[in-house]
């Protein structure tokens, strides 16, 4: 869903331009203060904000910002731009935004892997040592062959998402 906040009668064409090239619904908010409202009670993929709006009141403009949450934020200028050069930013945008996102998934997972890729391969190998003593009860032997099957299914689990 994007977000465009401007006064601009031509506004509620542009959001329809934006609905037909993005796939994405659209909500016009011609203030500040009616955009905070609607970034309170959803979330958008992007916020398009009439650069004319954040001049004549800098003071809601920073509520906006602080009220984004994961909205990629697009600045314009209605006065000058027309809806097809508007049309052109918003989708650059989502495109920056979607590939910005795959490579924090990417980052994050790979972080998660390297935090865990030693501890699991100590687990795997401390339940193969224990398996491996004739001294182990065949009750305690069973137990530890689940938390070896567990940390397999782990390793198979990162390795998997790693190379997604």
């Amino acid at each position: 869903m994007i977000l465009l906040i401007t006064p601009s009668s031509r506004g509620q064409e542009c959001a329809q331009a934006l609905l037909a090239v993005t796939d994405h619904p659209t909500e016009v908010a011609s203030t500040l203060h009616a955009a905070v409202g609607k970034l309170r009670n959803q979330e958008y993929d992007a916020v398009v904000v009439d650069q004319f709006v954040l001049e004549a009141e800098p003071d809601e403009g920073e509520q906006v910002l602080e009220h984004l949450g994961t909205a990629f934020p697009v600045h314009i200028n209605c006065a000058i731009s027309g809806v097809e050069r508007v049309v052109r930013e918003v989708r650059s945008a989502l495109q920056r935004w979607r590939r910005e996102e795959q490579i924090a998934r990417s980052s994050a997972t790979q972080a998660i892997w390297n935090e865990l890729e030693e501890s699991v391969t100590a687990m795997l190998l401390s339940c193969e040592l224990a398996l491996a003593s004739k001294e182990v009860p065949e009750s305690t032997a069973e137990r530890i062959r689940v938390i070896h099957d567990l940390a397999t299914r782990m390793r198979v689990q990162l390795t998997k998402s790693e190379q997604d």
